[in-house]
């Protein structure tokens, strides 16, 4: 039995009265990979945090190698051999690739005055042999892909001669293809004696890279299992104490005649969308599948004008709409949800009021002022019906998990109240159970008469929620399906059709 390299026992951490880890325990064993999971807010990254000496704990202990550890900080524990590789990679842009990986620790030559380059270029690239990473070292991290640039990361923390590798939510932002070189890696380093922290909301994964999964619930240890002897469905169970279903949706919602309240027509706006059309019904969902650089979020752009068009025609309830910014598509009814909430959904650095209002100031200005309390009690009521989990109206957005963040930018668009909402990944980095309120929200807001059309990489997700499919490939629609014909073999069928322009109708 391989030895166990990690047991944090009883582990307890409070945050301004928040009791955010109730007595957890945690071990990892030599050469093992183990799944942390658990919906966002139930403790997970407290406990990296603490493990790697970001956060301090108030009570409980740690055992690395049978000794009794404290880390002082990330840098001590990395100097131990303890790395964690977050969600949001901190890299320098402007750098080499292996300048990124050796920061600070660069070989020198004329006394010290000079950067070996050739040295650093070749001492990355005997790292890379030895992780099987096929990067230049001599590259910009800039010009890489987001998937490239983790790798990058996962090798600087190798570089440190590593014992035990974090990684919080790794395939968020990967391709497919990304993903199994990724879970090659983690192999590769369990092989060699390295214990691996998997932290990720993606259940599909457990059971295909992870030996054994922790479960954590509101802060405590709802308990471990090994990954053979467990379903999906017994995690689901512990991660929320609900059972959660995720069947496909069997029969569209949509009346036969409802009204069209979008037609796109022949839209063109670069390589990446071209002569893409389809309709969008009263009270729809209208799923885009596709593979990674389909065109599906360049063409939710190009419709709410943060894309230039360079053809084509949008019309909206049956009358032209001239949309060439986004102002012109929320005054048209029309609001977007981006893939990366946090970029371009969010204002980070205000608070919960701000980011839910700042669509609709008017609204609430009197002169040069605004009505604090008409915004406080707009603010609060949204709140209510989304069911946003936060302490005030004023707390900071970016203190909130990622379900209830994707819940404001949501809320944003709501007080707006718009009519046609495109939901750009709308489940990308939330839990399964903060998932479950997304898709119940959306079908409320379709019964109440809005339409949405849904971008999603998830096929399980496009089959559960959509009325109707609509496949891109290489910046065209390539096919389009009723719900009923719909099922994931014919979806990348049509995702894979490279060959034609021509638009694929499933027979009846």
């Amino acid at each position: 039995m391989a030895a166990e390299i990690l047991s944090m026992k009883k582990i307890d951490k409070s945050f301004a009265g928040v009791h955010a880890l109730k007595e957890v325990s945690f071990d990892l064993l030599e050469g093992e990979i183990h799944a942390l999971v658990g919906e966002n807010g139930a403790g997970k990254s407290t406990l990296m945090n603490v493990l790697t000496g970001i956060h301090p704990k108030d009570s409980g202990e740690i055992y690395y190698f049978g000794h009794l550890f404290n880390p002082r900080g990330p840098k001590h524990a990395l100097e131990l051999g303890i790395g964690i590789i977050h969600q949001e990679l901190n890299m320098m842009d402007h750098l080499t690739v292996a300048q990124n990986i050796f920061i600070g620790r660069e070989p020198v030559k004329a006394g010290g005055m000079l950067l070996d380059e050739r040295k650093l270029n070749r001492i990355t690239r005997e790292l890379f042999d030895r992780l099987n990473m096929n990067i230049d070292p001599a590259e910009t991290l800039g010009k890489l892909s987001v998937g490239r640039q983790q790798m990058v990361e996962i090798a600087r923390a190798v570089s440190h001669d590593l014992r035990i590798l974090i990684l919080d939510e790794p395939t968020a932002a990967l391709s497919n293809a990304e993903i199994r070189e990724l879970f090659h890696i983690m192999r590769d380093l369990a092989s060699r004696g390295v214990g691996l922290i998997h932290i990720s909301h993606r259940l599909e994964e457990i059971n295909e890279i992870a030996d054994r999964v922790t479960v954590l619930r509101d802060g405590a240890n709802a308990g471990t299992r090994h990954t053979k002897e467990t379903t999906r469905d017994e995690i689901i169970n512990m991660m929320v104490g609900r059972v959660i279903y995720e069947e496909p949706k069997q029969k569209s919602a949509v009346p036969p005649h409802a009204d069209t309240v979008l037609s796109v027509r022949n839209l063109n706006a670069g390589k990446m969308v071209q002569d893409v059309s389809f309709e969008l019904k009263r009270g729809e969902i209208l799923g885009f599948a596709g593979l990674i650089g389909a065109g599906r979020t360049e063409t939710a752009r190009a419709i709410f004008g943060a894309d230039k068009v360079l053809s084509g025609t949008i019309q909206i309830k049956g009358r032209p709409a001239d949309i060439r910014t986004p102002e012109d598509a929320v005054r048209h009814g029309i609001g977007y949800l981006s893939e990366d909430r946090k970029r371009f959904g969010l204002a980070l650095k205000m608070n919960v009021a701000d980011n839910i209002t700042v669509t609709t100031l008017e609204k609430f200005q009197q002169g040069p002022f605004i009505k604090s309390r008409k915004v406080q009690e707009e603010t609060e009521s949204y709140i209510r019906k989304l069911s946003i989990k936060t302490p005030s109206i004023y707390q900071l957005v970016r203190n909130l998990s990622g379900g209830n963040q994707q819940k404001v930018v949501i809320a944003k668009w709501l007080i707006r109240n718009c009519d046609i909402l495109i939901f750009d990944e709308p489940t990308r980095g939330i839990d399964v159970g903060a998932k479950s309120e997304i898709y119940t929200l959306m079908n409320e807001l379709t019964s109440q008469g809005k339409s949405i059309i849904m971008i999603s990489s998830e096929l399980p997700e496009i089959l559960r929620m959509s009325d109707r499919v609509i496949v891109m490939c290489e910046g065209r629609v390539t096919g389009e399906l009723p719900i009923e014909e719909a099922t994931q073999e014919n979806i990348i069928t049509y995702a894979t059709m490279r060959e034609t322009g021509d638009t694929v109708y499933a027979e009846n």
